[in-house]
């Protein structure tokens, strides 16, 4: 039976420790997934996979295990349409969700953004993470792993 579990793209995630409260409160389980050493809780339910160096490696990792029963945290738009064809539920860390309607927008925004800094424009980046982006994120990951859990088949009861 799936369990469901979070995998979140760590290196420049700034809702991890949101994640670990939600998670350990509701009993999921969760991988953090970086190219560096990250510090992570002393506790069963959080594990973390250092990845290599190579361009991608933490994408191709969370991506390789995405499925229905995943909730992936990440900004990566690429990232998030590669978890999305697998099944998976994906998160940005503003609260935001990805879905397989909303994606193709995502991807065109990214690519005409790319052009412009390609082409010299000076365009700035995302707005600065905000208190209210924090507060969303936790809103939508508390319902996201809601629809989450009853999305997946029931888990049969403990042998007595």
């Amino acid at each position: 039976m799936p369990v469901p579990e979070i995998l979140v793209d760590a290196d420049a995630c700034p809702v991890k420790d949101e994640v670990y409260r939600v998670a350990l409160r509701r009993g999921v389980p969760v991988t953090i997934v970086s190219n560096g050493p990250i510090r992570i809780p002393p506790h069963p339910l959080i594990g973390r996979v250092q990845v290599g160096a190579g361009f991608d490696a933490a994408d191709d990792w969370i991506a390789e295990r995405a499925g229905p029963a995943a909730l992936v945290v990440t900004a990566d738009i690429l990232l998030a349409d590669r978890c999305l064809k697998a099944g998976a539920t994906v998160l940005a860390p503003n609260g935001k969700p990805f879905t397989t309607s909303s994606i193709g927008n995502a991807i065109a925004v990214r690519a005409i953004m790319a052009d412009l800094r390609a082409g010299g424009d000076s365009i700035g980046g995302p707005p600065p993470f905000s208190k209210p982006d924090r507060s969303r994120f936790l809103s939508a990951l508390d319902e996201a792993l809601s629809r989450l859990a009853r999305s997946l088949p029931a888990q049969p009861p403990a042998p007595v």
